[in-house]
């Protein structure tokens, strides 16, 4: 059976879902893990105060590519009225759906009375989430938390009331907000809104999915209907093709060689210049550098290289070096 969202997104029938990261899940990043077998993946968060005041960094994260599709737009605020009219800004963009982030625990989102601060909130989240379903013509869904803390575990309610307003799916964390991403997550909560006869969309299962062996054992175990991978894929994109592999054959894919890392790498960041320009594109890739060679040994040095240099011819320079140097150490 097909995983839909609503009436024409069509996700095969166990999808992999990239999760929405600030200052991760960029276009660029979006790229090499498309190439790696990523079923949907959606933009970074977008503020709805940025968006109505025409900010330059919240309109630039509006940018989606046909090669990205099916892809969901993500926002969050805390007024009722911006949300509905960033759904309008967001809906002009054409994605393929809009997603609302209610499970962002950092403190200037949440303690700002967005993203996990409404599950404080419940009637005002069905009342935001309402305004939103009401503003586009895209399916809605939600990203969210299993409660505000162990006292305040609301997701059943969240995700009864949702749906019951119009959303298409619904990814849930299995953290709560007091949480932030310390301790384990508990998918139990999950599998429990899964089981709920009442909940009929998609239940897309997240938090700490860091393995073939995790994924396939939880994707058992607790009856999702999808996974939704964050920080396993930073760096390490090759996560999506490695699960897919093994869900289709019970068999380890061979991880990737240092040839493979390089060029992936290099990939991100032509991708990255091609998309913010030169500057910022060199810039903002060097916070990904050490995540693609993670586990090198002697690793650090090539780091300060590649984070100090400022052309790219430099930079690629370094990078075939590494891929000389170490192509004995990860074969």
């Amino acid at each position: 059976m097909s995983v839909k969202i609503g009436e024409h997104i069509d996700l095969g029938e166990f999808p992999l879902l990239l999760a929405p990261m600030e200052d991760v899940s960029d276009p660029p990043f979006r790229f090499v893990c498309k190439q790696n077998g990523v079923d949907m993946m959606y933009t970074e968060f977008i503020s709805s105060e940025g968006l109505i005041r025409d900010a330059a960094k919240s309109r630039q994260k509006l940018d989606i590519f046909e090669y990205e599709r099916p892809i969901g737009i993500q926002i969050f605020g805390s007024d009722i009225e911006h949300m509905r009219q960033s759904a309008e800004i967001c809906s002009a963009a054409r994605p393929d759906l809009i997603d609302i982030n209610y499970g962002c625990p950092v403190k200037n989102v949440a303690c700002r009375g967005a993203g996990a601060s409404l599950l404080q909130d419940i009637d005002k989240m069905v009342a935001m989430t309402k305004a939103v379903v009401e503003a586009t013509d895209l399916p809605v869904t939600v990203k969210t938390r299993l409660g505000w803390d162990d006292n305040t575990k609301n997701v059943y309610e969240v995700a009864e009331r949702l749906q019951d307003i119009g959303i298409k799916a619904l990814a849930i964390h299995g953290r709560t907000r007091a949480q932030m991403y310390k301790g384990q997550a508990d998918w139990t909560m999950i599998r429990d809104v899964k089981r709920n006869p009442r909940v009929k969309i998609p239940i897309f299962g997240n938090g700490d999915v860091d393995s073939v062996e995790k994924a396939a054992a939880w994707r058992q175990e607790y009856e999702v209907d999808g996974i939704m991978i964050g920080r396993a894929s930073i760096g390490y994109p090759w996560i999506f093709r490695e699960v897919k592999h093994f869900f289709n054959t019970g068999e380890h894919l061979e991880g990737p060689t240092i040839a493979e890392r390089v060029a992936v790498c290099e990939t991100h960041l032509t991708k990255s210049i091609e998309w913010k320009g030169e500057k910022t594109g060199i810039f903002e890739m060097r916070r990904h550098y050490a995540n693609y060679f993670k586990g090198i040994p002697n690793f650090k040095e090539y780091r300060m290289k590649l984070v100090s240099l400022m052309e790219v011819a430099d930079i690629h320079e370094v990078l075939q070096e590494i891929k000389h140097n170490f192509a004995e150490e990860i074969a």
